[in-house]
């Protein structure tokens, strides 16, 4: 299911330049007028999936199958811990019968499909491999949580820069960050269960794993001055 549209953009800028009024009964200087300007910044970015696994069953002289599964593997730069094996004996009549489970956790997409490909080509009907469930790991999840509120603060400022250009004034620094709002949609993290239909090509499973996120924040800045002339120029 394609992600919810984003909300319309909100534009919200402030610019205060009245003078402070004067406490009554002071006497002395006139107080410096507040020179602050209010804005309010969003950003939307999304996170492709960054793992997904795949499950590759052997029959049949499931030893041998097991070492060429998991040396193939190996030779594509999987590491040993990101592959688990589950093997499984069961009678059949008057014989004993095995099956084995190969899960194998990739993070290059490629090499998955490199070695399912082989996987397919060399062991012909005695694998089957199930349709790859991706993910996102938790520092996935953090990093783009980071990133969207990093990105919302940065456009606040460039929007507070472009309102202060625009009355000849000069930028200053931040007095007050605030973030006010965060969503997240769609993707999902390390889950054992896959919703996915098993039609779906691996273009749209990826893309139905891919995680959103928006936020928005408020911001008020420090007006300096009027803007140098020089980097007006510039």
């Amino acid at each position: 299911m394609a992600p919810p549209a984003p909300p319309p953009s909100r534009v919200f800028a402030e610019l205060d330049l009245a003078p402070a009024p004067t406490p009554e009964g002071r006497v002395g200087a006139p107080a410096q007028p507040v020179r602050e300007v209010h804005v309010s910044g969003s950003a939307e970015l999304s996170a492709r999936p960054d793992r997904a696994r795949a499950a590759v069953a052997a029959r049949s002289s499931v030893s041998r199958r097991l070492q060429y599964i998991t040396h193939s593997a190996r030779l594509r730069g999987v590491p040993e811990e990101n592959m688990t094996v589950t093997e499984d004996f069961s009678r059949v009549e008057n014989t004993y019968q095995m099956e084995a489970e190969v899960c194998i956790i990739f993070s290059d997409f490629g090499k998955m499909q490199n070695v399912c490909n082989l996987l397919i080509e060399k062991l012909g009907t005695s694998v089957t491999i199930d349709p790859p469930h991706f993910y996102h790991t938790p520092e996935a999840i953090d990093t783009l949580r980071r990133q969207v509120c990093v990105t919302a603060v940065g456009n606040t400022r460039q929007k507070a820069q472009e309102v202060c250009r625009l009355f000849g004034q000069a930028l200053g620094k931040p007095l007050l960050i605030k973030e006010e709002e965060t969503k997240e949609w769609g993707g999902h993290i390390d889950s054992h269960l896959s919703h996915s239909a098993d039609s779906q090509t691996l273009q749209e499973r990826i893309q139905n794993a891919t995680a959103f996120a928006s936020c928005r924040v408020f911001a008020v800045f420090e007006i300096k001055g009027k803007e140098n002339r020089r980097n007006k120029l510039l």
